[in-house]
């Protein structure tokens, strides 16, 4: 017996029955034939057990959201002195909770973003970045690149890929893709100054973080500017120190006019997410300011964990330790690589952001599933699948990142003999 207080359960299949049943019976029958019968239980740092006791190193941090580890001591006590006070506040009023985060979000900004809107989510702040582009331009059209992923609200969703947005009927005319790092797709895509935004992740993600080629980022910024449309940097994933920056665009040199932060905002303690805006994308706030409301948007809890996890981040020693992180472990998977060039293809990195491609067109779930067996979780990217998602976290010790490489090299070494062996036999 499994016994949460609240509820219980008989064991992990009675919890995987249930969810079939009540939650998601594609999902949990997915992750079944993929090999990954996970249920988390406990969870603390940057590990996670499983419900059955098995204890797994977490490099995939749901996209981030735990880039500090997982129930952070820091951001757990924060929360628990602030509850003695606070609750979810009222969206309509100004709250001291908001008006700190929101201070805090635009002085760790990029110059020119001196406005925040908050949300409940990744996918609401990209309506809102999206929904002020439009209003600051007057214009409809919205380019984003090819395999995007934005999130799954209305708007969201329809600067992402045709496999979320056709879906659900979402695809619509007015959204426009073009290639990553094609410069001349981008420069056509804007001629005639009718677009009002470019969307992009500084790194696509669920696109298994493509890197973007040299000056890219900044000639699209300078197309932008050129035709009068604004440029947006989701920076959900790319942001909160990932690349050794507190924003990733920062390294491009880019002051973007919108950027959006999530995941990792709050330390995966408490649901939060922002637009932050410059005076032209931001002035409808000072036009209409219920022209945009969330009832949980920047929940006074929320804002609470997150500043907390803003001043952990921006701490000098958590930037000097995801530099450590990022050489050891870019070292470390390099001399894998070379024990396998024929499998292990090529390696993706800006800071603790890594892409690892593999010779097959799947071959991410092949590696995932040999990582799970020997207790690491990382996960295969959705829009290519070749490629493995492996996130480290940005407070990893030198002894989990030891023990995490030695587990990959065998993890891909298993992986790798797998795929021959099915196609020697196929043969």
């Amino acid at each position: 017996m499994h016994d949460y207080g609240a509820f219980a359960f008989e064991s992990k299949a009675d919890v995987l029955d249930s969810s079939k049943e009540f939650w998601n019976p594609d999902k949990t029958q997915f992750w079944s034939d993929s090999g990954v019968d996970l249920v988390i239980d406990r969870r603390e740092g940057y590990f996670l057990w499983d419900m059955d006791g098995r204890r797994l190193i977490d490099t995939h941090l749901n996209g981030g959201t735990y880039n500090l580890g997982h129930r952070n001591p820091e951001i757990v006590e924060a929360l628990k002195v602030s509850m003695d006070h606070f609750d979810m506040g009222n969206h309509h009023f100004p709250s001291v909770a908001r008006a700190a985060l929101a201070k805090e979000l635009v002085q760790s900004a990029p110059p020119g973003l001196t406005k925040v809107a908050f949300a409940s989510g990744g996918g609401e702040a990209i309506d809102i970045a999206l929904k002020s582009a439009r209003r600051a331009t007057k214009r409809r059209d919205i380019v984003s690149i090819v395999k995007a992923y934005h999130g799954h609200t209305g708007l969201a969703v329809a600067a992402g890929d045709e496999r979320f947005a056709d879906f659900f009927l979402s695809d619509r005319p007015e959204f426009h893709q073009v290639p990553f790092n094609d410069l001349a797709a981008m420069e056509a895509a804007l001629r005639g100054r009718d677009v009002a935004a470019v969307i992009m992740e500084t790194i696509p993600a669920t696109y298994g973080f493509p890197l973007p080629e040299p000056g890219y980022l900044e000639q699209v910024k300078n197309l932008c500017e050129k035709n009068g449309t604004l440029y947006i940097a989701d920076e959900v994933q790319t942001g909160m120190m990932r690349t050794g920056e507190m924003w990733g665009i920062t390294k491009h040199g880019i002051d973007p006019d919108i950027l959006v932060t999530g995941k990792g905002l709050s330390g995966g303690m408490y649901p939060i997410a922002a637009a932050l805006l410059s005076e032209r994308s931001g002035a409808w706030l000072r036009e209409d300011g219920f022209a945009h409301m969330s009832t949980f948007g920047g929940a006074e809890l929320a804002c609470i964990a997150a500043l907390k996890a803003l001043e952990i981040t921006q701490r000098p020693a958590v930037r000097s330790m995801v530099h450590y992180i990022a050489d050891v472990i870019g070292t470390g998977l390099r001399q894998i690589q070379a024990a396998h060039p024929n499998w292990f293809t090529g390696i993706r990195q800006n800071g603790v952001i890594f892409g690892l491609e593999f010779a097959h067109p799947e071959g991410a779930k092949f590696v995932m599933r040999e990582l799970y067996q020997l207790g690491v979780w990382a996960i295969f990217s959705t829009l290519d699948p070749r490629v493995l998602q492996y996130k480290p976290g940005i407070l990893l010790t030198p002894d989990i990142t030891e023990e995490l490489l030695d587990r990959t090299a065998l993890a891909i070494a298993r992986a790798e003999a797998a795929v021959c062996g099915t196609t020697r036999k196929a043969s």
